[in-house]
Formats: C-alpha cells, sequence, structure tokens
C-alpha cells in the first residue's frame, strides 16, 4: 500500500512559510515513517515587475513583524526591502526547482535556505547570482545549477507548480494538501504551530 503524501505549498519569500519552517522540519521529522512530504511552490507574486511602494513596503515589514512575534523566527529588518527593490517571487522559486532536479533529496533544504537568506540575512533571493551562491552553499555544482536554472526546463516546471497550485484552488501560503490515492483534500490553511497540527495529522493517517 502507497503512503499517504502531504504536501507542502508554499514560497520561498513568503513570511508565514518562514515562520512555518520548523513546523514542516518537525512534520517531516516526526512522521517520516508514516507519509511522504513533497513541495509545491504556490507563486506568491511571480513575475512582478515594478518596485515596492512606500506604502506596500510598510505592509509588508508589518506582517514580518507579527511572523515574528508568532514564531519566534529570526528576521533582518535593517535594510529590509530596501528603494526599488522588485519583489518579484518566480526566479527564487525557479531556483527551487533547479534545485530539485539537481538533488531531489534536498529540495527542502535548498527551500529553508532561501528563506534564511532572505529573511534572516538580507540577501537578494531575486537575483540570479546570490541564488548560485546559496546553492553552492548547500554542496550542488553552482555551474550545473546555474545552466539549469536559466533553462526553459526550470522556467516550464515552476510555471507547472504555479499551475497546480492554482488548480487546487491554493491562494494563500503555507497551505497543507493532503493526498491519498487520487483525493486531494486542503488539511491546513496558514500558520499553526506543530502541536495544533498534530491532531488533523494523527485522524488523517489513522
Amino acid at each position: 500500500m502507497n503512503r499517504k503524501t502531504l504536501w507542502y505549498v508554499a514560497d520561498p519569500m513568503c513570511s508565514w512559510c518562514w515562520g512555518f519552517s520548523p513546523v514542516v522540519e518537525a512534520i517531516r521529522r516526526e512522521y517520516r515513517d508514516r507519509l511522504g512530504m513533497e513541495l509545491l511552490l504556490g507563486g506568491l507574486r511571480p513575475g512582478t515587475r515594478h518596485a515596492l511602494p512606500a506604502a506596500q513596503r510598510e505592509e509588508i515589514l508589518h506582517h514580518w513583524h507579527a511572523v515574528r512575534q508568532a514564531t519566534g523566527q529570526p528576521f533582518q529588518f535593517e535594510g529590509a526591502l530596501p528603494p526599488g527593490f522588485i519583489y518579484d517571487t518566480e526566479p527564487a522559486s525557479r531556483a527551487v526547482v533547479a534545485a530539485s532536479l539537481l538533488h531531489p533529496g534536498e529540495v527542502f533544504a535548498f527551500f529553508r535556505s532561501v528563506q534564511s537568506a532572505f529573511y534572516a540575512a538580507q540577501r537578494n533571493v531575486t537575483d540570479p547570482a546570490v541564488l548560485m551562491q546559496l546553492a553552492e552553499e548547500v554542496g550542488l555544482d553552482a555551474q550545473h545549477f546555474s545552466r539549469l536554472l536559466d533553462s526553459d526546463t526550470a522556467r516550464d516546471l515552476t510555471q507547472d507548480h504555479f499551475q497546480r497550485a492554482r488548480q487546487w484552488g491554493i491562494q494563500s501560503f503555507p497551505t497543507l494538501v493532503a493526498q491519498d490515492g487520487s483525493d486531494h483534500a486542503v488539511l491546513a490553511r496558514g500558520y499553526l504551530s506543530f502541536e495544533a497540527l498534530r491532531p488533523a495529522l494523527d485522524a488523517w493517517l489513522a
């Protein structure tokens, strides 16, 4: 009998997903023998071409403060979202896809490294050069990664991720989708602690 699959629908530049990162790791650790976990990139702001207006920047930073207060995850606020910053989440998502093509077993680790770089270290993860550095830091072949990042294959697969999330009706992140055979159902939407999630996971797996 096939194990059930839990889909984590997220974006590497989604602040509540960064807050949810320790919960994801706890699920993967505590339930590793009972379910498979897969990452689906939902596409928070893919293809954005305009710099953040000041009012939107303040709104986003307000959310970041709320995430830190609720979850304890680290944020570097000084210098965050500098003037002219274009909040396009497609390159970081495509980098995660490229990493998954190179080393599928490390996709969650690379996803987490992109999140940490953006939120805790203020590195510009919309920049391909930064993404290549992150790939190298987690032990991926930087040149191979760079070629994949710029490939039609990675671009198309990234769009496939976004499309699947839309088909499932996912419009906010993080979201957990429970798959049992061909059946899919939302298990949790938005941030929840591991303790709050555990009863729903146990009931689904029973």
